[in-house]
């Protein structure tokens, strides 16, 4: 090949190689393609997340607070949260715009204060960390590991640390990591619909007023349209609403409103109750030091048995119990309040395996009573959400509860029944409670088909009115509901308000949104101890070896060389 040719084939080869070079670039940049190799596929969005980031029709901007300096622990997580970011700019079409943000200035405590109060009204919960150092020294840092999010306007705050003192500080952030992806596809949904739903509270029959449910039903507002009423009788009244709220109802329910709520169910209505079979008086408790549990029939037995599903008007008592006050002072002297255990506030275990439940706090209850399932022929699917500890027992009413009890406990051979149930998930299809029964009384001269069975729906039955309920503080002002979950004594958070939330979610959720929590990430832990004492050889190894390595390979390569270009060829 002459010179002319070669220059001629060098010039093609050279354009073939950026045109095929352009091409793979194009495609590349406009085709997603990604493959999740590890077991728990903990880089795969769910079906839900990657349908709800393929419609936004307008960027959404993410300010993260996880910036600075932390401990390594936090830094996982904010690596977690940008790798997740990642994800959702590349399936939503670059629709997702986020900066990590340190939300102190080291050089002006007025400007962190103020952000701190900022950031707190909010809504972003502070963390206090505590980092120690191999010399035994403690640092101390509050962070506020969170995330606001911008849509088209709109705001929304998502706190993304589980602060589950049943855990530790390890196990608490490998659940905040598996829970990332759905509190931030949650809150991309919510601000992105256009779609909201309606719920309701339902009154009329003594239940829980608006100030008891306060802080959840701000909770709730963020999500739903929430609004509280009578049924009075009046069929299709519930029909605008996606679900129903009944929280610790006191007076007898009369037929007509059981039928409206049991067509309500029938249509794919789904309902949230909160009942309690046994009337105990706190506030007697509390001036007088005793008080009466007695059996408070609501007319609701047939109605929920016709679903699979009995409240048993007993009271539960558990050695895993949140705590009162109790004045231990002599009479005549000043006050002294002592914390003690109270077997009648148990606390609940939450399934660890369930959307609703995963990675949830215990749940403070108050004279809780115990659910049974009982059998259906039409396949109702029942899964219990919360029960009581291993060292529990029942007492049925009439009873007297006083606060002298405290003196001389049960013994804890006679807490002898175990896991109790007091909350239940039930789904499927149900048959009405008024199949064949005359119902011409409840319809009026309306123009009505009575549903005998409902379509797939969902409900579920809490055997405590309580824990929906918060503690109110009354003012001069007016009152103010106190936060849902929190003992007042003590300060600590339980997960009430989690439970409630997640469940009203779990009712209304249509595409699956709840299943995300299923995920599940293993827990790799170091031996701390053993990489410790193997400190000097892993140390060696990572850091001599491959020097080790490279200069074994040059010398090898140098004599190779040397070998083969000094070797003199005679020719024969």
């Amino acid at each position: 090949m002459n010179k002319k040719n070669l220059r001629r084939y060098n010039i093609i080869q050279l354009l073939l190689t950026l045109v095929i070079a352009i091409l793979l670039a194009f495609i590349s940049s406009n085709i997603y393609y990604r493959i999740d190799l590890t077991s728990e596929k903990r880089y795969t969005l769910s079906a839900s997340t990657q349908q709800i980031l393929n419609k936004l029709t307008s960027h959404v901007y993410v300010q993260v607070y996880l910036e600075g300096e932390m401990p390594v622990g936090f830094k996982k997580l904010r690596r977690s949260v940008k790798d997740m970011l990642d994800e959702f700019r590349i399936r939503s079409g670059k629709k997702i715009i986020y900066e990590f943000i340190d939300p102190f200035d080291p050089g002006s405590r007025e400007k962190n204060q103020k952000m701190m109060k900022t950031l707190y009204e909010k809504g972003l919960q502070p963390t206090n960390i505590h980092d120690s150092d191999e010399e035994g020294g403690i640092s101390q840092k509050i962070v506020f590991p969170g995330m606001i999010m911008n849509y088209d306007g709109m705001e929304m705050t998502v706190n993304i640390l589980e602060n589950n003192p049943a855990k530790n500080g390890v196990q608490n952030l490998n659940s905040s990591i598996e829970d990332i992806e759905y509190k931030m596809i949650r809150a991309i949904h919510n601000l992105s619909t256009d779609t909201i739903y309606k719920i309701a509270f339902l009154e009329g029959h003594g239940e829980l007023d608006e100030f008891s449910v306060g802080d959840i039903t701000y909770e709730l507002a963020k999500y739903y349209n929430v609004d509280r009423g009578v049924i009075g009788g009046q069929l299709n009244v519930l029909d605008k609403f996606a679900a129903i709220i009944i929280a610790k109802p006191e007076l007898k329910f009369s037929e007509a409103d059981k039928f409206v709520i049991d067509q309500y169910i029938m249509n794919g209505g789904r309902v949230l109750w909160l009942l309690e079979a046994v009337q105990v008086r706190s506030d007697s408790l509390q001036s007088a030091g005793f008080t009466t549990g007695l059996y408070r029939p609501l007319n609701l037995v047939d109605q929920l048995f016709k679903y699979g599903v009995r409240v048993n008007p007993k009271i539960i008592q558990d050695q895993q119990c949140s705590i009162i006050p109790i004045n231990i002072a002599l009479a005549g002297q000043q006050p002294k309040f002592s914390p003690v255990p109270w077997i009648y506030y148990p606390l609940l275990t939450p399934l660890d395996n369930h959307p609703i439940t995963k990675n949830l706090n215990l749940v403070r209850s108050e004279f809780v009573n115990v659910l049974d399932t009982v059998s259906t022929d039409y396949g109702i699917r029942k899964e219990y959400l919360l029960y009581t500890s291993k060292f529990s027992r029942v007492i049925s009413p009439p009873v007297r509860i006083s606060l002298e009890e405290i003196k001389n406990p049960p013994g804890l051979k006679e807490f002898n029944l175990s896991h109790l149930p007091v909350a239940v998930l039930l789904e499927g299809s149900f048959e009405s409670v008024f199949k064949n029964r005359p119902t011409d009384r409840y319809i009026g001269e309306m123009k009505y088909q009575v549903i005998e069975k409902s379509v797939p729906t969902r409900m579920i039955v809490v055997a405590d009115g309580d824990i929906i309920r918060n503690e109110v503080r009354r003012t001069a002002t007016g009152n103010i509901p106190l936060p849902l979950g929190q003992d007042r004594y003590t300060k600590q958070t339980y997960g009430n308000k989690d439970f409630i939330l997640n469940a009203v979610n779990y009712l209304i959720d249509d595409i699956n949104l709840m299943n995300i929590r299923s995920k599940e990430l293993k827990l790799r832990l170091l031996d701390k101890n053993r990489a410790k004492r193997e400190k000097i050889m892993w140390q060696f190894i990572n850091v001599v070896v491959p020097v080790l390595f490279v200069i074994f390979f040059g010398v090898v390569v140098v004599v190779f060389r040397r070998r083969k270009y000094t070797t003199v060829r005679v020719r024969k």
